[in-house]
């Protein structure tokens, strides 16, 4: 069975002109959504409430430390992939945080903290092995 996956972001002018919308590979509209998983926080989606991850929730908790935050990332992230994401089997995320500082115009300093998140899976379809990388920075959050 061969199926046609949207790539997003969706060209809305396409759409309108009735033009064909880019089309994607299972794999890339795969990592699509799991990116806008990765991106919504629970709730934001009126229809789904458990539709996103924890990642906002833990946005700007300077108090808990990185293992405990890593934990909670990886595991928020992989419950919703396994909810959600129906394509893949054999789940797997591994979630690291790294410290990086920045310097803006002024000479300021700042540091923020990267999570890199890595997914592991099967594609059902085709029974490939899938992977993806997903890399954010958080307090405030920003991709």
């Amino acid at each position: 069975m061969n199926f046609s996956y949207y790539d997003i972001p969706l060209s809305f002018d396409k759409m309108l002109s009735k033009k064909e919308p880019d089309l994607c590979s299972i794999k890339e509209s795969i990592a699509n959504y799991i990116h806008l998983i990765a991106t919504s926080y629970f709730g934001e989606c009126t229809f789904d409430e458990r539709f996103g991850c924890a990642i906002w929730n833990i946005d700007f908790d300077n108090l808990t430390s990185a293992n405990k935050m890593r934990d909670k990332i990886a595991s928020s992230i992989s419950s919703s992939i396994r909810l959600k994401e129906k394509r893949l089997s054999k789940v797997s995320v591994e979630v690291s945080i790294k410290q990086e500082e920045f310097t803006n115009k002024r000479k300021l300093n700042r540091i923020k903290k990267r999570v890199d998140i890595t997914i592991h899976g099967t594609v059902k379809q085709t029974n490939e092995p899938f992977a993806a990388l997903e890399q954010f920075y958080i307090a405030p959050l920003s991709y």
